[in-house]
Order: structure tokens, then C-alpha cells, then sequence
């Protein structure tokens, strides 16, 4: 328990009053502070535990906080930190190239639950040396429509890494403004592919095709935090025949087989899209995989079987507000939990022209700071 003692000073010439102004809290009108609202986040959308079973923790603790309570602690805390949720936003949409994915989040509708999706997008420089921050971005959607990255990336144009949803094929059209996406294909997914293929069913031209694409993932991982225009120079070099000679072998395969194969489709899924699967080759900035994207979403997709469903669309667009704060703290090497009580605790008597100070990269000196 915390007291605040604000003593009122008297002057006998003036006779004016003087008191120290009250301490800001993290949420108005709220109990909690802000090292229990920051485990209740972090428990929540960092360890995926749902609010009823962080109530009953506390109730075995001997502290009555009802689920209602916690959630309205929650959405607070959203509100309060949504000014550095888009201050995030704006530094990955200003960059030249970022990855794209989504996954599904179950959102409980009127008698069932209908299959929502969160989206994110992340700009990580750190595979060619760059000095910009990493940071994920993350937004809540009732369908996978394609008109939600087109809205999510409107104002933005570079250079996409991501799958082959269809719903970003808007975004690499020629007509579109400001100026058509560069589509980058993931050499991942194309591997995973022939990968089921060749450990599942021992297909032979599966095997080979793995093969020869582990040639070119070992080679890039030499590369892997280079300098752009080395990257670009050894990929001409070493990785290019590599590539020169996986197509001429797919494209002969290909013809020896039947639609209809499974390792057909494979084969057809990579050549389709060709020109995205080698852009990398022309870009030292360009990924081979969008694996990126996909360790972004990965703690979601494991706390889907602890957390079960979004209670509602607002509870969907929460979830990609902390989601957003969360996962670029971890991208930056920053314990979410400690930055969110330090943030919670400083942000409402902060400068709003500084509150780019507050964000994971920009914190330093732990110690000193959370002392303080």
C-alpha cells in the first residue's frame, strides 16, 4: 500500500494556500498500480494466461479482483498506451521493406465463435546491418479480406515479404497509389512444401528438391547480418547458378509429371511466382525467408489453446495494441513486463513532444530509471 501525504501550507501575509499537486496514476480513478497492471498485461498477452484464471490466482492470494475488474484495468491500459502503439506503427511503415503474415483468432460471437484474424507486419533491419530498431506492428480483423492489408498499408510502398495470400495480390498491382508493392516471395514456404513431401512419403524428387534448396539457405546464412551490397555480391556469385540450376530441374520435373501430383503442385506453387522467389538475389535487403513474420505470430498461435477465443472485435483490437507493444519490446531485447511498469508509471505526466523516449529502444539505463 501506498500513502501520499500532501501537506497544505498557509502564508499569514497573502493568506494563500499552497499543496503539492497529486501524483499521477497509470489509470484514472483505479486501485491498481502500475506493477500490478503491467503483470496483469504482461500475464495476459506476453504469457497468454486468461483473466479468469489470473483471478483466481489472486483470490488463492487472498485479493478479490473480480474478472470484470481486470478487464476494465485492461482496456484502460490500452487507451493510455495507445499514443506509443502508434509511434510504433509510424517507425515500421518507414521502411523500405518489411514482412507481412496473419493468423487466426477465434472471437466469440452470439451463440458460437466466428474466425478472426490478427495481422502483423515487422520491420527488422538486423539481417543486413541495419541500425534502425526492429518493431512489429499487429491489427485485429473479423475476416481475411483482401481489403485489410490494402487499408492496413495504404500509405506505404517498398518492399513486402510474405506469403502467396491472394489478398495481398491489390498491393502489387501497377495501378496502385501511391506506387505499386515489391512482392517478395518466402523460400520457406516454397521449401516446406517439398519438406512434407520428402519426410512424410520419402518422394525421391522431393528429397532432391529440399536438397538443393538447403544449398542456398546455407550459403545465405554466411551472409546473414552483412552489409547489403556484400549480401548482394555474394548471392550474384555463389547463390544465383544455385538458383539458374533449381529452376532449369524443377521446370524438367515438371514436365515428366501430372497435374495432379502432389509434388507437381509444389513445384508449380514456386514456379508461378518466380520472379518474387529471386528478387533476393538483386536487393541485398530482401530475406530469403519471412520467418520474420511468422516468430511475430508464433506466441499467439501458442496461447490460442490457453485463451480460447477474443471475447469481442474491441477485445480483438486490444489484443493487437499489446501484441504490438509486447512483441517489438522482445525484438529490441527489453523485458516487456519492467519497460510496461516504467512506461505505465511515467507516461501520464509525460511531454507528449518526447514520447518517443519512452519507447523500448529509446530506454536505457534500467536501474537508474525504474529506481527513480
Amino acid at each position: 500500500m501506498i500513502q501520499t501525504v500532501r501537506e497544505k501550507f498557509t502564508c499569514r501575509s497573502c493568506e494563500k494556500i499552497t499543496q503539492p499537486p497529486a501524483p499521477f496514476h497509470a489509470i484514472a480513478r483505479a486501485r491498481g498500480g502500475a506493477s500490478l497492471l503491467a503483470m496483469i498485461l504482461y500475464a495476459k498477452f506476453g504469457q497468454h494466461q486468461p483473466l479468469n484464471r489470473q483471478s483466481d490466482v489472486y483470490a488463492r492470494e487472498g485479493i478479490e479482483l473480480d474478472v470484470s475488474t481486470l478487464a476494465d484495468w485492461v482496456g484502460a491500459c490500452s487507451a493510455t498506451l495507445a499514443p506509443l502503439v502508434e509511434l510504433i506503427r509510424r517507425h515500421v511503415l518507414a521502411a523500405d521493406r518489411i514482412h507481412g503474415d496473419d493468423t487466426t483468432v477465434p472471437v466469440l460471437a452470439k451463440n458460437r465463435t466466428v474466425t478472426g484474424r490478427l495481422w502483423t507486419y515487422v520491420r527488422d533491419d538486423r539481417p543486413f546491418g541495419g541500425s534502425d530498431p526492429p518493431a512489429a506492428m499487429f491489427f485485429y480483423s473479423r475476416d481475411r479480406g483482401g481489403e485489410h492489408p490494402r487499408r492496413h498499408l495504404s500509405s506505404w510502398a517498398g518492399i513486402l515479404q510474405a506469403d502467396a495470400y491472394a489478398g495481398f495480390g491489390g498491393l502489387y498491382e501497377a495501378r496502385r497509389s501511391p506506387r505499386p508493392i515489391a512482392e517478395a516471395a518466402c523460400w520457406a514456404h516454397g521449401r516446406r512444401k517439398f519438406f512434407v513431401l520428402a519426410e512424410l512419403r520419402q518422394v525421391p524428387l522431393a528429397i532432391e528438391a529440399v536438397r538443393r534448396i538447403d544449398e542456398i539457405f546455407a550459403v545465405e546464412r554466411e551472409i546473414n547480418g552483412a552489409a547489403p551490397e556484400q549480401r548482394q555480391a555474394v548471392r550474384q556469385e555463389r547463390i544465383k547458378p544455385l538458383v539458374t540450376a533449381l529452376e532449369s530441374w524443377m521446370r524438367t520435373a515438371r514436365a515428366r509429371l501430372s497435374r495432379h501430383a502432389e509434388t507437381a503442385k509444389a513445384i508449380d506453387y514456386m514456379l508461378k511466382r518466380w520472379p518474387a522467389f529471386t528478387r533476393f538475389l538483386d536487393d541485398g535487403r530482401i530475406c530469403l525467408s519471412n520467418n520474420a513474420a511468422e516468430r511475430a505470430l508464433r506466441g499467439i498461435a501458442i496461447g490460442r489453446r490457453a485463451w480460447l477465443f477474443a471475447g469481442s472485435d474491441r477485445g480483438g483490437e486490444r489484443a493487437a495494441a499489446m501484441f504490438t507493444l509486447i512483441e517489438t519490446a522482445k525484438l529490441n531485447d527489453v523485458d516487456p513486463q519492467a519497460w510496461l511498469t516504467a512506461v505505465l508509471r511515467r507516461i501520464a505526466d509525460h511531454p507528449a513532444s518526447k514520447l518517443d523516449e519512452l519507447l523500448p529502444w529509446n530506454w536505457k539505463d534500467w536501474p537508474a530509471k525504474l529506481a527513480a
